[in-house]
């Protein structure tokens, strides 16, 4: 059988699509029918994503990947072959979009293909380390354990930004509102209040002074910050798109304070992790590297891994190509060196990747718990600073009265 994608009316002449599965194009428009339903389009979904490309082919978000790659991993950990396997993570899914993509690679395997060669079919669902992988378990036999380990890694990934956004909901509202309320402060009442005291000819004191400035500025030319930040962003999206200049960026970006610190800890941690998985999956070391670095979101880190992969291809250590890149914690090196000397490489370079997580996860936990108790006193220093401009003229005012 085949998968077939297909567009359909129903009786009532509303559009219907998803996937089929059938023997042939003619089959699948006698089923649809059998249906209720009358076939508008139907065509191979595999074919159907060749035509998609790249940009527009289907993908697959970090928490539907973990879900499907745990389910194939305990299908085939208990005894079931592949295609059964798919067949049945199709049936169980609700998502149209989801059981297409997975009819379609079960489509390209009854063809003959390899799983990763089906998995290939869609490059927007399964990055390159999951391919990559998938392929190594194919050739070591050891497909389940490996699919075991893709499962942890994106389940991992998944909890990790779930518990940040999570954590950042409350945060963000908070600064939402504090920005809501001190813009309103500033048109509709503060003008107002204002207005009595300038009226009085009186001396306005310096915090009075600034305030005004504030409130006149931001009921004035208010409207034109939002078209400033966007023509800024704009201009900036263009330069980042020039190699040159987003190397640049990332380069200072690395060598900030505390950005760099948390950039610099989720880069190599990334990094690591990768290799840990492939190594593991019996991905000769070189190889893994070059597809590690491809999961590398910053490109000046990027050019220094490459210089690091050229150097181990040379016959360099690992541990001396990374301690040259010069953005790795020492503490993970020295583990990857002590990994190297022992010969579980690929067990050392897992622990460091935990370890580095668990201390990117901790300061991430920290930061965020600290982000709230810091927007309350920023938001109570300017009530502070607003209540303080006006009460300052009623203050002056009642001692010109006493």
């Amino acid at each position: 059988m085949a998968a077939f994608d297909y567009l359909a009316l129903d009786g009532n002449g509303k559009k219907s699509s998803g996937t089929i599965e059938a023997d042939s194009a003619r089959s699948a428009r006698q089923l649809l029918r059998a249906k209720g339903l009358m076939p508008v389009e139907v065509e191979v979904a595999a074919e159907a994503t060749r035509k998609q490309g790249l940009f527009s082919s289907p993908g697959l978000s970090v928490k539907e990947l973990a879900l499907f790659t745990r389910q194939l991993a305990t299908l085939l950990r208990s005894g079931l072959p592949l295609e059964e396997s798919l067949s049945a993570i199709a049936n169980q899914s609700r998502n149209n979009r989801v059981r297409g993509i997975v009819l379609s690679i079960r489509a390209r395997i009854l063809e003959g293909n390899s799983l990763a060669q089906a998995l290939g079919s869609y490059p927007r669902a399964f990055p390159k380390l999951y391919l990559a992988t998938v392929e190594a378990g194919e050739h070591s036999g050891f497909l389940d354990s490996v699919l075991d380990r893709l499962a942890d890694y994106t389940e991992k990934q998944q909890a990790f930004r779930q518990k940040v956004l999570l954590a950042l909901i409350y945060p963000l509202v908070l600064v939402f509102v504090c920005i809501l309320v001190v813009t309103g402060l500033m048109v509709f009442v503060v003008p107002d209040v204002i207005e009595v005291f300038t009226g009085t000819g009186q001396v306005l004191p310096l915090p009075t002074q600034i305030l005004v400035g504030m409130s006149d500025f931001i009921a004035n030319w208010g409207w034109l910050v939002p078209l400033v930040i966007a023509a800024l962003a704009g201009v900036f999206s263009l330069l980042y798109k020039k190699p040159g200049f987003r190397v640049r960026v990332h380069h200072k970006l690395l060598d900030m304070p505390v950005i760099g610190w948390l950039a610099r800890g989720t880069q190599s941690a990334r990094y690591v992790s990768t290799l840990a998985i492939l190594t593991g999956s019996s991905v000769p070391l070189v190889e893994a590297m070059g597809i590690a670095n491809g999961v590398t979101s910053n490109d000046y880190l990027k050019g220094k891994l490459t210089e690091a992969q050229r150097h181990v291809r040379e016959g360099g250590s690992l541990r001396k190509a990374l301690e040259d890149a010069g953005y790795f914690p020492p503490m993970m090196v020295y583990m990857i060196a002590s990994g190297e000397s022992s010969g579980s490489l690929d067990e050392m370079l897992a622990r460091a990747a935990e370890s580095q997580e668990q201390d990117l996860e901790s300061a991430v936990s920290a930061f965020v718990s600290l982000f709230e108790p810091a927007m309350l006193l920023v938001m109570a220093a300017i009530v502070l600073f607003i209540v303080m401009a006006i009460m300052l003229p009623i203050m002056g005012m009642n001692q010109m009265v006493g």
